[in-house]
């Protein structure tokens, strides 16, 4: 027992919705997805970076990062920093990307300083359906995003959040269980390991997590 294949773009025979992304996005710029990260979509998983990863320009630079063993619902949106317009002015305007002059004495680093840097999302997260992922926010292992919320702000590890901004509802764990889980980090096992212990890895008993060989 090994698994799927990971490279395989529709991993569920007879069910074309869901699709591994890190095959849909190999050849995508500033774009790393993990392995078995999957998105479920009733159109098919295949436009995910053009419907779902928003104004991601590769002359900006900044990078999309998604872990490994992530499920994304229909309609996650990830805004990354090409959407942002300067705000150090009176106006928030973008004159200068239509040209014909308006772009004469444009301060470029002004429009950098809104730059607010990469966006990760950590390994085994999910994310519910139609929910909003901002620049640069880094979501933590094993956090659930709520359907419709509006990630604003990092999310710790095995947090749930909720709502627009979005909160923190609760932990999934009490620390020190989230430490001992982030200490194991299963999902950088080998894949026969992985296979061989999917009931500790599906449970709740972190010491069979543990002790798993």
């Amino acid at each position: 027992m090994t698994g799927p294949n990971p490279a395989v773009k529709h991993p569920i025979p007879m069910h074309p919705r869901v699709g591994f992304l890190r095959p849909l996005a190999a050849d995508r710029e500033n774009v790393e997805i993990g392995e078995f990260t999957y998105y479920d979509d009733p159109a098919g998983p295949e436009h995910f970076l053009d419907k779902c990863v928003l104004y991601h320009y590769p002359f900006v630079g900044d990078r999309l990062v998604i872990g490994r063993f992530c499920a994304l619902a229909e309609g996650v949106k990830f805004i990354m920093n090409g959407a942002n317009h300067t705000m150090s002015g009176f106006s928030t305007y973008p004159f200068n990307i239509f040209g014909h002059g308006w772009e004469q004495g444009f301060d470029q680093t002004s429009w950098e300083a809104e730059n607010r840097g990469d966006t990760v999302v950590g390994h085994d997260v999910w994310i519910g359906m139609k929910a909003t992922v901002m620049p640069g926010v880094s979501i933590g292992h094993g956090a659930i995003v709520a359907a419709r919320a509006v990630v604003g702000r990092n999310v710790p590890p095995y947090a749930i959040v909720a709502g627009n901004p979005a909160v923190t509802v609760r932990r999934r764990f009490d620390d020190a269980t989230i430490n001992r889980l982030l200490a194991v980090a299963w999902w950088d096992w080998p894949m026969e390991k992985i296979s061989r212990n999917l009931d500790a890895i599906r449970g709740a008993d972190i010491g069979q997590l543990e002790a798993a060989r």
